[in-house]
């Protein structure tokens, strides 16, 4: 067995606060925009549109808000999440 080719392997066992709401987060938005439709589904202008133009009928606060919660947690959460565990891994290191 040579030694010189050994490498540390280093395994994560839980991840941080700060991982966790940031993985949390998007969801969590996700689920209020949704829970936000449901508690208020008159101002939903797609369930009686009438006389309403396009944008007004796309740009729904609820919807939005949905969107972004799945926007973040898809494209910026797990960039986040990696640069957050380096920087612990590195905190650790020293």
């Amino acid at each position: 067995m040579n030694t010189q080719l050994a490498t540390r392997l280093h395994v994560r066992t839980h991840a941080s606060a700060r991982v966790w709401a940031v993985t949390l987060l998007g969801p969590l938005t996700t689920a209020g925009g949704i829970v936000w439709g449901f508690v208020q589904p008159w101002r939903l202008t797609l369930l009686h549109p009438h006389g309403q133009g396009f944008w007004w009928l796309v740009i729904e606060p609820q919807l939005l808000v949905a969107l972004v919660g799945l926007a973040f947690a898809l494209l910026v959460a797990p960039g986040l999440i990696e640069d957050l565990q380096d920087a612990e891994d590195d905190a650790a290191a020293r």
